[in-house]
């Protein structure tokens, strides 16, 4: 898709990316396999022949939506910890960050943890990689703020934890609804960084 994606200059990928939001929109209401061209065509008041000049078939709009999803989420992150000195406001900025993306792209991050697993083996496995990545970025902040005193295991069972729960307000979060994004990572914040400060402590 990278060297695919070069054919089109930044108007057209805006164009693709506005195509792929009313997709995972689609996608979310009526599932992958239910939603046809017809249907996107139709959403984006575009013609198919439009659509197609762009994406050769709904796995490739799939997967132009998850990797971009997990692209926005990886962009510049190592960067922008390093800015961060304390160990315990890296977490905090991680999910902050995290709920941040999530409800500005939430049909998007959607699509990619719901529907991710139909791509083929050939785009699922890239979405997995850079999956893998935004762990183990994860994964260090944890280890470096428990002192790097903890077991792989352990430490994976942690990194699940925390990016388990921020994911998972998908499920439930209307970004419509009374409490913004930053109400709801400061709550996020609050219990799952007072948990890690119990945990440290009860090692």
């Amino acid at each position: 898709m990278g060297e695919y994606l070069k054919q089109f200059n930044q108007k057209e990928l805006g164009k693709m990316a506005g195509i792929a939001k009313v997709a995972a929109k689609l996608f979310n209401e009526k599932g992958f396999l239910e939603t046809s061209m017809d249907d996107i065509s139709a959403a984006a008041k575009l013609s198919k022949g439009g659509i197609y000049h762009y994406f050769s078939s709904k796995n490739e709009m799939l997967y132009f939506i998850s990797t971009n999803f997990m692209g926005l989420l990886l962009k510049d992150l190592e960067e922008e910890l390093k800015k961060v000195k304390d160990h315990f406001e890296k977490i905090q900025f991680i999910i902050s960050r995290h709920i941040g993306f999530y409800t500005k792209y939430i049909s998007e991050a959607k699509t990619t943890i719901h529907e991710g697993h139909l791509l083929p083996s050939e785009y699922f496995k890239i979405i997995g990689q850079q999956e893998r990545q935004y762990h183990r970025i994860v994964s260090s902040v944890l280890s470096d703020f428990l002192g790097g005193q903890i077991s792989e295991d352990r430490l994976k069972v942690l990194t699940f934890i925390l990016v388990g729960t921020c994911n998972g307000i998908y499920f439930w979060y209307d970004p419509k609804g009374s409490m913004s994004p930053k109400e709801l990572s400061g709550i996020i914040i609050d219990v799952l960084c007072r948990g890690l400060i119990g945990y440290k402590v009860k090692r």
